[in-house]
């Protein structure tokens, strides 16, 4: 539903009902209109109806009082444009509609009809394009009055929601949910001439990268993120917030902004081509956060805004990029007591490094202030951390046990030595290394080596997983209290992430933590730790992931993502090849079904390179390959191609494992019809001896997904009655096992097959099904499939707004994700195309509504009111 936020929302006592404006044709459309008031009164809101009124004034005066003490307008429209007034040019029914103030939420109910006058569909078209308007199609009063109610319902939660909290435009269409702006867990303090001049930057237009450089600790990432907040309106297509900081290797930078832009990548083709679709034509702006540790893949970004111009980036690097279309902004310290004055009694004059100090003492101790005793210690601690605000925050976490003369003093005696300690870093680095180091000083040794061995987690991390690394360690037996402690001290961040408790170390301190476990020669041991915790996590999940499970399993590997590219990277660095072949051939279902294997190439590659100075067995070297030639089979088919999945396949035979043979068998399959048409028998052979591998070995979900091969190859050759017993048995299988991946797949190119052979029923029913299934999944690919299955059924009866509105929407989930058709399989557009012929004004207005709909809007269309209930929770996470 389309809503305008309103920014002094409140919710109204019962003495106070909400008042909602109906407007419609009297005569034509009775029974309606008598459907919408019971909807009205079921709620028990009031319903401001013309007829309800005296009648001493002219009509206008008295329908525009009317919307004046409304508060939300609905509008039923059927066939006739209504009567027009002597002296007047639109009837009242335009009339009422250019009335209504546009922060009044609208709800436009438009009845289905054979014909309806020309007036009335340049009215609709026009309403259709109103981003104040919610618009639905509708057969029956019975329908309207649960759709009116529903509606209603819906509009008064968000509303009540808006109540509670101040209301946040962010612009349509959303980011994905792990791409948006995190929101700050403190207030950001003194950064406002900042803010501003950034914006002013992205403003311009004229640079492509904006990069925000300063050294660990100064609040780049801070800065980004406010920035980022500040900007929304600037970039009305989306701003992303791509988190580099677990991100070691040049290669995966691609991968990683595809990840959180929502682009799934099933090496169908190349990944920037999905990125440079995705982006086209869109104002964006994607924050990369801690770009430094790849900085040498900054030329991808060139690539990127090359081709997709009306992107913009916003990184945040401790060094220079130092490619054409970057504008430098040096990020400065926080401003701190001029020369040797106290800090100011007055928090009007404070200076933001004090107003910082005093802000985070506060959430230790509330009544903390400045004060004429402490003024010249706080002035003294600023300026002596130069207005770091990492720093800073790391003092004022020190009040719960010093007091500022202490902290002040001691620092006094610490910095100077430990400066001195690191002067091969730049000035202000060696500061905030030095803090750090002071900070941790205070520590009883267990804390300290906890600290030192979190330092091995990628972004966050749950207790469960530091418990255990916490076998056989001296803080093994405290990890709570120690965690507690860490916190306490502003060293460990706290968080929830998926309804869990996680924790987090800040990129500077975990860089800290890492380089004293090697200073300790512990780095190995917790690397293999930390490793063996994940590959024990990946195979306690990874079976769910072809059955009942399935969709549970993707969330929860979704949420650990950084700590398995952390352990494959931990596998592969400490020579553990044969373990990270296995831990990327466990995770197979979840690369395929939320699109990583471009990542898991690059590292299976370098586990090939390292194979020269360290053996791996012949099932290692066929699954690095298996995943090397992936990508290849689709974007690149060639002879060589099928000849190195052919070498997959003996090599999983030479060691025993048929299961993964009979999978290569089926890649090597795939790869003959791409590189040749003539080569389909042999492929279908293939894959009719991979099934029954297959199907022997118990492999249900590999069964399933190479029957769907089997369909989609019968389909192409014209054998629709072989294609048809394909997807049967596909479904069979996937739905025996709970495997929604499968049954959406196969589902949707069944369903696609017997719409084309004219069962248009049974088909509606199956595009449905696949599309419930999708949303649940979380798999935007079937959304698409299934929001362009209904397109194709509303076609086919005629509904050109509805059917032009679910293609566009489709296309654009598709263009978001970088997934297209493959147009052998494309069933909805030759009937849109023969809808535009008939009613070109309803299809182009529909396209138009289409491209403004969310995911969740394009699904509402898609479906009716009792099935979009059932999936509209899955729906709000989109």
């Amino acid at each position: 539903m389309v809503t305008v936020p309103d920014h002094a929302a409140v919710i109204r006592t019962p003495d106070q009902r909400i008042r909602v404006f109906v407007s419609s044709t009297l005569r034509e459309l009775a029974e309606e209109r008598e459907a919408v008031k019971s909807a009205i009164e079921r709620l028990r809101l009031a319903p401001v109806m013309f007829e309800l009124g005296a009648r001493p004034h002219p009509p206008r005066d008295l329908y525009r009082s009317y919307l004046a003490q409304s508060d939300v307008f609905v509008g039923i429209y059927g066939q006739s444009y209504g009567w027009v007034a002597p002296d007047e040019d639109v009837s009242g029914l335009e009339d009422e509609y250019n009335l209504a103030p546009r922060a009044m939420p609208k709800l436009i109910y438009v009845k289905d009809a054979d014909s309806r006058d020309e007036r009335l569909k340049t009215l609709i078209a026009r309403i259709q394009a109103d981003d104040t308007a919610a618009y639905l199609h509708f057969r029956s009063a019975a329908e309207l009055e649960d759709q009116v109610a529903g509606d209603l319902a819906m509009l008064l939660a968000e509303r009540f929601d808006e109540s509670r909290a101040p209301a946040v435009d962010d612009g349509e269409p959303k980011p994905t949910l792990v791409g948006r702006v995190p929101v700050p867990y403190t207030t950001t303090i003194g950064r406002k001439d900042d803010i501003e001049a950034v914006r002013t930057l992205l403003a311009r237009g004229t640079d492509r990268v904006v990069s925000l450089i300063g050294p660990g600790g100064i609040g780049k990432s801070r800065l980004a993120i406010e920035s980022a907040l500040a900007c929304g309106d600037l970039f009305p297509d989306g701003v992303y917030f791509v988190l580099l900081e677990g991100v070691l290797e040049a290669g995966l930078l691609l991968p990683t902004i595809a990840y959180y832009l929502g682009i799934r990548d099933n090496g169908e083709a190349a990944l920037e081509e999905r990125i440079a679709h995705a982006l086209a034509d869109r104002r964006v702006l994607i924050v990369l956060d801690n770009f430094e540790q790849i900085v040498d893949a900054a030329p991808v970004l060139v690539r990127l805004y090359t081709v997709a111009p009306t992107a913009t980036f916003l990184v945040t690097s401790r060094i220079v990029l130092r490619i054409r279309g970057e504008r430098v902004y040096d990020v400065p310290p926080l401003t701190t007591p001029a020369g040797e004055r106290p800090a100011s009694l007055d928090h009007t004059t404070r200076t933001a490094a004090v107003s910082l100090f005093v802000d985070r003492a506060r959430a230790i101790d509330p009544r903390f202030d400045v004060t004429p005793d402490n003024a010249r210690d706080l002035a003294d601690i600023c300026r002596r951390l130069e207005g770091l605000p990492l720093a800073i925050e790391l003092a004022a976490a020190k009040v719960r046990i010093l007091d500022p003369a202490q902290i002040a003093d001691r620092l006094e005696q610490s910095l100077p030595l430990l400066t001195a300690a690191v002067r091969d870093l730049p000035e202000r680095h060696r500061t905030m290394r030095a803090t750090i180091d002071w900070s941790v000083s205070l520590l009883p040794p267990e804390q300290r080596d906890l600290l030192a061995d979190l330092g091995v987690f990628a972004t966050r991390f749950t207790l469960d997983a530091v418990e255990a690394l916490g076998e056989g360690r001296p803080w093994g037996g405290h990890a709570i209290d120690a965690l507690a402690a860490l916190a306490d001290g502003s060293l460990v961040k706290q968080s929830e992430v998926g309804g869990r408790r996680v924790f987090s170390l800040l990129a500077i301190v975990r860089e800290y933590a890492l380089g004293r476990l090697k200073e300790r020669g512990d780095a190995q041991r917790v690397r293999r730790a930390h490793a063996d915790y994940y590959r024990g996590l990946v195979q306690q999940i990874a079976p769910d992931l072809g059955g009942r499970g399935q969709a549970d399993a993707v969330v929860r590997l979704g949420l650990e993502l950084p700590n398995l590219r952390a352990a494959v990277r931990h596998l592969v660095y400490t020579n553990r090849l044969d373990d990270a072949g296995d831990f990327a051939w466990c995770l197979l279902i979840y690369w395929w079904i939320s699109g990583f294997f471009a990542e898991v190439r690059v590292w299976m590659l370098e586990l090939l390179e390292k194979q020269h100075d360290q053996p791996i067995t012949p099932h290692t070297r066929a699954i690095a390959w298996f995943f090397a030639l992936w990508g290849e089979m689709w974007q690149r088919p060639s002879e060589q191609v099928v000849a190195g999945l052919g070498e997959c396949v003996r090599l999983f035979r030479e060691s025993g494992d048929e299961d993964a043979a009979a999978m290569a068998l089926a890649a090597r399959a795939t790869a003959r019809v791409q590189f040749s048409h003539l080569d389909t028998d042999k492929a279908e052979a293939e894959l009719r001896e991979a099934v029954v591998t297959l199907r022997e070995r118990g492999n249900t979900w590999a069964e399933a997904i190479t029957e769907v091969s089997l369909g989609r190859l019968a389909w192409v050759r014209g054998s629709t009655d072989d294609a048809l017993a394909h997807f049967d048995r596909a479904t069979s299988v996937a739905q025996s096992r709970g495997d929604l991946f499968t049954t959406s797949v196969a589902g949707n190119l069944r369903a696609r097959l017997t719409f084309q052979l004219g069962r248009i029923d049974e088909a509606e029913r199956e595009f449905v099904h696949t599309l419930l299934l999708s949303v649940g999944l979380h798999y935007e690919e079937g959304v698409a499939y299934g929001l362009e299955g209904v397109c194709a059924v509303a076609a086919a009866h005629g509904e050109a707004w509805r059917a032009a509105a679910l293609a566009v929407a489709a296309g654009e989930i598709r263009r978001r994700i970088g997934i297209f058709d493959v147009e052998a399989f494309t069933v909805h557009t030759p009937y849109l195309e023969i809808l535009r012929g008939r009613d070109p004004q309803s299809v182009d207005a529909g396209e138009l509504a289409g491209a403004e709909l969310t995911v969740a809007e394009a699904v509402q269309l898609a479906l009716s009111e009792r099935d979009f209930a059932s999936v509209a929770e899955a729906l709000r996470a989109w």
